[in-house]
C-alpha cells in the first residue's frame, strides 16, 4: 500500500500459499486488503484519515 496526500493505493498483495488475496476500497482515504485461507483471515485495513496508520485484524476458525 502507498499513502498519498489524498488517499491509499494498492502497490501488491501477493498471497502465500493456500491463500487467496481480495481488496475492497469504499473511498480514496481507506483501503482494506483481506488474505483467507481454510482456517485463517488477515484484514490490513490502511487509512490517511485523520492520519496514515494501518491496523490488522486476524481470525482463526
Amino acid at each position: 500500500m502507498r499513502y498519498g496526500s489524498r488517499g491509499v493505493c494498492l502497490i501488491s498483495a501477493v498471497p502465500s500459499r493456500g491463500y487467496k488475496a481480495g481488496t475492497s476500497q469504499t473511498a480514496d482515504d481507506t483501503l482494506t486488503v483481506t488474505f483467507t485461507s481454510a482456517d485463517h483471515r488477515s484484514v490490513i485495513t490502511a487509512t490517511i484519515n485523520p492520519s496514515a496508520r494501518a491496523s490488522v485484524r486476524e481470525t482463526s476458525f
